[in-house]
């Protein structure tokens, strides 16, 4: 594989971004990979833009965007103040998996709270995602809470 850039998403690359979160059975269910951007996915970008917590990061080699994931990053009252890494929607292209693209991903945002002084980085991974709950761990991550979620409808 050639020289992986790691770094902040660009507006233009946003298309890429979403085609990856649609890319299995899971994503195509909830995202919107037409060709062009619902308007939503540009409203949220600016958001994230605009708050430093935040953050979309891509995985770039020869111009192509072969991976993504969401970091922010929360302070909490819990365990005496402690600040906490979230990584969401990691997702790697199909031609680039098996590669450890993912894994120097998952790295670079574990690196990126370690500096933010975070004492723990959290993530979340749908239980249908078996090879990604093995992924994970073999990184370190502990499957130690349940997690839940609700849905809230929104017109759209």
């Amino acid at each position: 594989m050639s020289t992986i850039e790691i770094r902040p998403v660009r507006r233009q690359e946003l298309v890429a971004v979403v085609n990856l979160l649609a890319d299995d059975a899971l994503g195509q269910g909830r995202e919107r990979a037409d060709g062009d951007l619902h308007p939503d996915y540009l409203a949220a970008f600016e958001a994230i833009e605009n708050d430093p917590a935040h953050e979309v990061l891509v995985a770039v080699a020869n111009d192509e965007v072969l991976g993504c994931l969401q970091l922010s990053f929360l302070p909490g009252l819990s365990r005496r103040g402690m600040w906490r890494g979230q990584i969401e929607g990691v997702r790697v292209a199909r031609s680039a998996r098996g590669q450890g693209l993912g894994r120097q991903l998952v790295q670079w945002a574990i690196d990126a709270c370690r500096q933010r002084g975070c004492g723990l980085v959290q993530l979340t991974s749908d239980t249908r995602r078996t090879e990604a709950a093995r992924f994970y761990e073999s990184m370190g991550f502990t499957a130690s809470h349940v997690g839940f979620k609700l849905d809230l409808p929104q017109a759209r």
